[in-house]
């Protein structure tokens, strides 16, 4: 929720000057890499607690790499449009680090349906995010046709729905991996 309430703030206040569309921005910035690094703590936690040692590897490896991308993209330099796509680059990279410890869980759960599907959701989940960051970083549709696509379906709409359903694919996978835990707990 804190990625989204923080985009809200940024559209609504980052036109009210210089100053404020770079504070606002970067506040956008640690919001995408919270809910990036916040999205890895529920499948990790349920997919690894018969296994502390990976546990404490996997949520301290993401929450290590979070950290690191959000002072990254305080630096003032990196919210100009100039690094656009690489700062999609960055979320990109540190939401597939994921990919490591989901193959380590599919490892060890092979033969469970419920962690194939929940599975099948990341994946889902990967591949959203990976086409809406395509239309944020390209600008598509709008470089095809300046002016036409100012007010509605510009790229970044566009992008924020990918995201949106990209969480919702995540949210159900979710559901899925802490109801397999309840199952082999019970």
């Amino acid at each position: 929720m804190s990625c989204l309430i923080f985009s809200t703030i940024s559209h609504l206040f980052a036109c009210h000057s210089r100053r404020f569309y770079y504070f606002f921005w970067r506040l956008d910035y640690t919001g995408i890499s919270l809910m990036i690094v916040s999205s890895f703590f529920a499948p990790i936690y349920y997919a690894f607690s018969d296994h502390p040692n990976y546990l404490l590897l996997y949520l301290s490896s993401i929450t290590f790499l979070g950290i690191l991308v959000v002072v990254t993209l305080l630096a003032p330099t990196l919210s100009t449009s100039r690094f656009r796509s690489f700062r999609a680059a960055l979320f990109l990279s540190m939401g597939f680090s994921g990919v490591i410890p989901a193959t380590h869980a599919v490892v060890l759960y092979w033969n469970d349906s419920l962690v194939l599907g929940a599975l099948g959701y990341e994946i889902a989940m990967g591949v959203l995010y990976g086409v809406g960051a395509v239309f944020y970083v390209t600008r598509i549709p709008e470089r095809w046709k300046p002016g036409a696509f100012d007010i509605v379906g510009h790229s970044h709409q566009i992008f924020h729905v990918f995201v949106v359903v990209a969480a919702l694919a995540h949210s159900v996978a979710t559901l899925i991996v802490m109801e397999w835990r309840r199952r082999l707990s019970g």
